[in-house]
């Protein structure tokens, strides 16, 4: 997997992070609805003691899921319309 900044990149549109990402954004989801505890996830997903910087570690945590979220509201367009010119070719 690719390096996982302390926050992913903001903004309106899919980035190569959120492309390298998409499988730590899919088990983020997971763990959200599974109600897993931020702490757990943060251990087993990003390698990281929450123990050791609690507050860095929620930050980590909980923007990269903010993304997540992000991309299932509009971040799946872009791919969508990827897909649909990449099957007309």
């Amino acid at each position: 997997m690719a390096q996982i900044l302390s926050e992913p990149p903001a903004g309106k549109t899919l980035t190569t992070y959120d492309r390298e990402h998409m499988v730590l954004y899919l088990r983020l989801l997971d763990s959200a609805r599974d109600g897993a505890d931020w702490r757990e996830v943060v251990q087993i997903l990003f390698g990281l003691d929450p123990d050791l910087d609690p507050v860095g570690c929620r930050q980590m945590h909980d923007t990269h899921l903010a993304r997540a979220r992000w991309m299932t509201e509009h971040g799946y367009r872009e791919l969508a319309r990827e897909g649909l010119r990449a099957g007309s070719r």
